[in-house]
């Protein structure tokens, strides 16, 4: 079924930038990897950050008791847009596949502590983006999946073998310690290519909210640098369907069928005339 168009879906346009918006315009833009015979980009400096508490995971390592501190800055890159289904996808891919996707993160130097009872310990503080750590803090699919690729990292780079499984999540402690600083890698600016003739597929995302697990809003973002504004735009919505393209016609930009069937009457869309960032919110059927 065709998705009907609804001309007041995009009426909506706004000058000012919005933080969450110029966040993914920086990540669809960023560059692709190089290829095996082409020479690798020079590293880019290093400065020390003290990062802030998040969350503290308690596990075992060989029998002894071993804390992960998870901590959060905005100096850490986040990592790529990932949907709902794309998560499922990589929980079920083999490692091989699973491992193509990489989650920034700075894995800190083991440090002795003491555990309440005043038994001695080790703790490991791991720093991850922050706008992905509330991401992790909304979605505990998301989050057992960042622990055990966490903790597979501190396992190979300090070789020990922390347990992937019985671990859990501390309820009245955010950090196991005192927080120390860590070098963390200066992210690279954005780097925007002018490609020649017409444009590929635009990059976007889809995010369940408030979580995955309870989900009642989808909300797409499109990246579409080449578009001037709303009125260069039309969107078509039905339950099951999103269609995007230009107004004076021509084929779709993207066409994108929905997990889950929305309530067309409640949808709205805005796009960012700075960002080059259309927001569809789509409230799904009760």
């Amino acid at each position: 079924m065709a998705a009907p168009a609804d001309p007041s879906l995009l009426s909506a346009e706004l000058e000012a930038e919005e933080g969450d918006d110029e966040a993914l315009r920086r990540l669809l833009l960023q560059p692709q990897a190089t290829q095996d015979d082409e020479e690798p980009p020079p590293v880019a400096p290093s400065h020390a950050v003290t990062p802030q508490p998040g969350l503290c995971v308690k596990t075992r390592a060989g029998g002894a008791k071993v804390f992960v501190n998870v901590c959060h800055s905005r100096e850490v890159p986040p990592p790529p847009p990932l949907s709902p289904p794309g998560l499922q996808r990589l929980l079920h891919a083999p490692p091989t596949a699973a491992g193509a996707f990489r989650i920034p993160m700075s894995l800190g130097e083991p440090h002795a502590e003491l555990d309440r009872g005043g038994r001695g310990c080790t703790a490991y503080d791991v720093v991850v983006n922050s706008g992905f750590f509330r991401t992790l803090q909304a979605d505990p699919l998301y989050l057992e999946f960042f622990l055990t690729v966490a903790m597979e990292g501190l396992s190979e780079k300090y070789g020990v073998e922390l347990e992937l499984t019985g671990w859990r999540v501390l309820k009245n402690r955010k950090f196991m310690g005192s927080i120390l600083a860590q070098n963390i890698r200066a992210r690279p600016r954005p780097h925007i290519q002018e490609l020649e003739g017409p444009p590929g597929p635009p990059q976007f995302v889809v995010v369940a909210e408030p979580s995955s697990q309870h989900p009642q809003v989808l909300q797409a973002r499109v990246l579409l640098p080449h578009a001037a504004g709303a009125g260069s735009l039309w969107l078509g919505l039905s339950e099951e369907r999103l269609v995007l393209g230009g107004a004076e016609g021509g084929p779709p930009l993207l066409e994108l069928g929905l997990p889950l069937p929305a309530d067309p009457a409640r949808c709205h869309a805005c796009f960012h005339r700075r960002t080059k960032v259309l927001t569809v919110t789509m409230p799904l059927q009760v």
